[in-house]
């Protein structure tokens, strides 16, 4: 069984995200899609919450699951037998960092491949970051996130549909 990993702090999830996941389902036996803590981060929601909103927006994903995890994306890749680890990519400046991690990845734990996709186009502009500041300032979300969590990323802005 090929078992991919597809890390990301997904604060909130994207339809971007959402696109990667998919195409990796779609590739491998099983994908575990991975809510990592990344220190130099202040996210909206808590891990836990991440955790769930990734749930719902990948139910219809039968061989996806969702986890979490604060250690070394190296060692929980070993942890879970893991053999590819899932990077989406939108732009050449994601490539850099990506591919400096991917070395330290394999350096840490040979047995892993990292393996990059291109985001559709339609989502290459979209980030969490982005998500949360249209939120923040009333914009409307709802063709950038999940239909089944923009509800939850409104009221963390005390908004609701409506507004």
């Amino acid at each position: 069984m090929k078992l991919a990993i597809c890390p990301g702090s997904f604060d909130p999830v994207t339809c971007g995200h959402l696109n990667i996941i998919a195409r990796a389902a779609a590739m491998f036996d099983k994908v575990i899609v991975v809510v990592m803590v990344n220190n130099n981060k202040h996210p909206l929601f808590t891990q836990d919450e991440r955790v769930e909103l990734l749930r719902r927006a990948t139910a219809d994903l039968p061989n996806v699951e969702v986890d979490a995890y604060g250690g070394m994306l190296a060692e929980y890749a070993r942890e879970k037998n893991a053999t590819v680890i899932v990077k989406g990519l939108r732009a050449m400046s994601d490539f850099e960092y990506e591919f400096q991690m991917a070395l330290t990845n394999r350096k840490l734990n040979p047995s892993v491949e990292t393996v990059f996709l291109t985001t559709n186009a339609e989502y290459m502009y979209l980030s969490s970051s982005l998500v949360k500041q249209v939120a923040e300032l009333g914009g409307d979300i709802r063709e950038f996130v999940p239909a089944c969590i923009v509800k939850d990323i409104l009221e963390k802005y005390g908004r609701n549909e409506e507004t």
